[in-house]
């Protein structure tokens, strides 16, 4: 196979088979393969997803469902992004699938998380995964388990059973710990993902913020639209206008000093940068707990949102995952249906400019609350 590349935004695939937080239902996979096929004629490649996705009985729904989407790519397909038709193999190969492996306490050996992976291949009806991953360390409760976590990874590399590795839910210390240890074995870290989020506000790391708006390259309306080398080390992470913590900022900076890409997942806030919500109109299910304690200190963010959006000729969302594509990232909003895909696609092909990024910068920080933290990440 050649280099791994992959388009500026994938996709995320998290609500694929999760009833409790997303409200899956089996009725809607005709929906969610109309989803998949709109995204890959349209140049989208990149999916990410998780041994764990999907709840209950319905656990490793979502690769599941990614693997027969694939397989049943129709036999010639026109891609919408170069107005050329490609044989069914060729758009196969062409798609990068990103799953996490969970660190389960009865996964303590590399052998265990190579079955793991070879599991995850099955699900997937593929011989080989584009970029697998760790899908958090067990560093804050079980650390004589993290060096069996990242032999694994090994094992899987060199085995042919993934084309790259990466980690997911690493704090700093953690990433650059495990970013030397691969590269003394010889294997390219190629993700990582994490979710880091404070509810304080920001105003010491302003200065910051803004070096790394400077140093930001907005780039051009082609760059926005083609593929991305992987090649490169890459590191996953929540990273968004919700999400400017010092941990973020920190692992921006190593990363940017590693020479390891960004992926940032959850660049919409589980929807609470959408503009869809308010404290008076919640979504369904445990989110509006969520929602009812961060949107109303939400207003000054929202507010600079809508007048670029309108200014642009464009929604909130697709604004909010421009201000990641501009910060250098690949963001992977989560998809669901066709109408998303439409709305998210719409992020590409155009920049914001280095005054709107510092505009919701500001708004940001005027913004009092934050996501809160996932219980999986490395505070370190």
């Amino acid at each position: 196979m050649g280099p791994l590349s992959a388009s500026p935004m994938g996709f995320g695939t998290w609500a694929w088979g999760n009833q409790f937080l997303w409200g899956y239902q089996e009725s809607m996979d005709s929906q969610l393969q109309q989803t998949f096929n709109l995204a890959v004629e349209n140049g989208i490649n990149l999916f990410d997803t998780a041994d764990s996705y999907g709840t209950g009985r319905l656990n490793g729904k979502s690769e599941k469902l990614l693997g027969k989407f694939i397989s049943e790519i129709p036999g010639k397909l026109r891609l919408v992004a170069v107005g050329m038709q490609f044989g069914q193999k060729q758009v196969q190969n062409n798609i990068v699938i990103a799953t996490k492996f969970a660190a389960y306490p009865w996964r303590l050996t590399p052998g265990q998380f190579v079955n793991a992976c070879r599991a995850s291949l099955a699900r997937l009806q593929i011989e080989q995964i584009g970029i697998g991953q760790l899908h958090w360390s067990t560093a804050n409760y079980a650390p004589p388990q993290e060096l069996a976590l990242w032999n694994g990874l090994v094992a899987m590399y060199e085995k042919g059973l993934v084309r790259a590795v990466g980690v997911s839910n690493y704090g700093p210390n953690q990433l650059v710990k495990i970013h030397d240890y691969l590269t003394a074995r010889g294997v390219p870290l190629c993700s990582a993902q994490l979710k880091v989020g404070t509810k304080e506000k920001c105003e010491e790391y302003l200065n910051i913020i803004i070096e790394i708006s400077d140093m930001a390259s907005c780039g051009t309306e082609s760059e926005a639209t083609s593929h991305q080398s992987l090649d490169e080390d890459i590191a996953k992470v929540q990273f968004s206008l919700l999400s400017m913590g010092e941990n973020q900022l920190e692992i921006k900076n190593i990363c940017d000093s590693l020479g390891i890409r960004l992926i940032s997942y959850s660049p919409l806030g589980l929807g609470m940068l959408t503009g869809k919500y308010t404290p008076s109109k919640l979504p369904r299910g445990p989110r509006a707990l969520l929602f009812r304690q961060i949107l109303p200190g939400l207003k000054p963010l929202l507010r600079s949102l809508k007048e670029i959006a309108e200014r642009r000729g464009k929604t909130i969302p697709q604004v909010a995952i421009n201000w990641c594509i501009c910060k250098g990232t690949i963001p992977i909003p989560g998809v669901k249906s066709v109408k998303q895909v439409e709305e998210n696609l719409g992020a590409l092909g155009w920049r914001l400019s280095s005054d709107e990024l510092l505009e919701l910068e500001y708004a940001a920080l005027e913004s009092p609350q934050r996501m809160i933290q996932n219980i999986f990440q490395t505070r370190c």
